[in-house]
């Protein structure tokens, strides 16, 4: 089992079975996609794999911040870089995998990269691991909530197949109810954030009988 409760201190986190996608979800500027790489980073900390599929920074200012985060230069890392031109893999070294692709909209790409890098994770040693996708409503924004419904669906039998957790950020305003509703559905659960106050807060929902009550991050 995964314990996320060193991020987030909600019980439902404590132990979140292997193969599961979770979506984190909430207003924009409220701290998803650092929630994220916060969960993935905890996980680098116990040796684990880490994947990050990136929709709007380029591979190298990626790698650097989470090194950054991990508080650590040994990494297992892969990452799927769909900002940079051109396509293809590129070794960056330190036994870290870059996969480019062509645009967050190519999505057959990014499965190709994500399974690439979980590939080499596993190669490594790597036999559990995160991935953090930022963010879904880039994706949509390139394709329709039925494309991205479909491609969330195929990637989390992957992870289940890798015994990986999986976390995916959304923007909750930038999307219709309808839209949210139909990708909601791919996950086993979610991690909802808001800020309140000027104080950022997060529960979990679908992951037990009731949601969490809200904790501070």
């Amino acid at each position: 089992m995964y314990d996320l409760t060193n991020i987030l201190d909600i019980d439902a986190l404590e132990s979140v079975r292997p193969g599961s996608n979770i979506l984190i979800s909430g207003p924009a500027m409220t701290g998803k996609d650092a929630l994220a790489f916060d969960i993935l980073a905890d996980g680098t900390r116990q040796q684990q794999g880490a994947v990050i599929v990136s929709t709007g920074d380029r591979a190298e200012n990626v790698i650097a911040d989470y090194r950054d985060r991990a508080g650590t230069d040994t990494v297992r890392l892969g990452v799927v870089d769909c900002v940079s031109d051109g396509g293809g893999n590129a070794q960056s070294g330190d036994g870290i995998y870059v996969h480019n692709v062509s645009s967050p909209g190519d999505l057959t790409g990014i499965g190709i990269g994500i399974t690439k890098a979980l590939e080499g994770l596993h190669e490594s040693g790597a036999d559990r691991g995160r991935l953090a996708l930022s963010s879904l409503s880039t994706m949509l924004t390139y394709t329709d909530r039925k494309t991205v419904f479909k491609f969330c669906h195929v990637l989390s039998s992957r992870l289940d197949a890798a015994e990986y957790l999986g976390l995916f950020t959304i923007d909750s305003g930038a999307h219709d109810d309808q839209t949210l509703q139909v990708i909601k559905q791919a996950f086993d659960g979610m991690i909802e954030v808001r800020e309140v106050d000027g104080t950022r807060e997060a529960r979990a929902v679908g992951l037990s009988d009731s949601p969490s009550e809200w904790v501070e991050f």
